[in-house]
């Protein structure tokens, strides 16, 4: 396992604590390549519960339970990020489009389509989904996950352009988030806005109010200073609200002031 850079990791821990706020924890994330030694103090679902997980769940165990967690073929459950993580190959139940068929697409064809432009990793590029929250992750982070409400998502997104500005240019499918999460951020190495999908409210419980957003490693200082440079400029989470208003009262109750004159 890599030398954990801890200034950077503790830092970006420090300033998304201090400007966004979020109510679990942000987490680190690695893929782990074969070989690799998995970091002490690593849960694994088949042994902590005895059974496999989705991944989704993997990362609301992390955030919520704060617990540094990892997954490999033998702890997932899940068909379809088991497929988009090369952890199984792809096969033709897949690519055909059935899986999406009648749930979230009209056809195969249609489904055949969205399998087609879901991320993916190749065949046994990895071995394991690596997570822990960021202050205590012991190892080198590939990408940073947030997940908050729009808000915080927000104030993360104008950190993250700070520098050079810009959008940030985000897919959404309503499924597979998991690999939107790792995958996608990993292959482009850029921010991505995350809309939880189906089953990361089914089963990773996550709620109706949260989205996330992903922060490739690299970009650390890049993140601590936008934060503390757009709050300087006035962006600030809490969002302040403009309380100084002269506030207007339905006119029945002016009556009161008429009959008070200038008691």
């Amino acid at each position: 396992m890599p030398k954990v850079n801890m200034d950077a990791k503790t830092q970006l821990d420090q300033a998304i604590s201090r400007h966004v706020r979020p109510d679990s924890y942000p987490l680190a994330v690695r893929m782990v390549k074969p070989g690799e030694t998995l970091p002490e103090r690593t849960k694994r679902p088949r042994q902590e519960f005895g059974h496999p997980v989705a991944v989704c769940q993997t990362f609301s165990i992390a955030r919520r339970y704060g617990w540094q967690m990892a997954v490999g073929v033998e702890d997932i459950n899940c068909p379809l990020a088991l497929t988009a993580f090369g952890f199984k190959p792809e096969v033709d139940a897949f690519t055909c489009g059935e899986m999406c068929s009648g749930m979230f697409t009209e056809s195969k064809e249609a489904g055949q389509r969205t399998e087609a432009d879901v991320p993916k990793f190749n065949f046994q590029q990895y071995s394991h989904i690596l997570t822990a929250p960021i202050g205590r992750a012991g190892f080198e982070p590939d990408l940073y996950l947030i997940y908050g409400n729009s808000a915080q998502v927000m104030r993360l997104l104008v950190a993250c352009l700070h520098k050079d500005g810009g959008y940030i240019n985000s897919r959404f499918s309503g499924r597979l988030d998991c690999a939107d999460i790792c995958i996608e951020t990993i292959n482009t190495n850029k921010p991505q806005v995350v809309l939880p999908c189906y089953g990361d409210r089914v089963f990773g419980q996550t709620q109706d109010h949260e989205m996330a957003l992903t922060i490739p490693s690299g970009m650390e200082q890049q993140i601590v200073a936008g934060l503390s440079e757009t709050h300087k400029g006035g962006i600030r989470f809490p969002i302040p609200s403009y309380l100084r208003a002269e506030p207007e009262y339905p006119k029945h109750y002016y009556r009161l002031f008429e009959q008070w004159g200038d008691k």
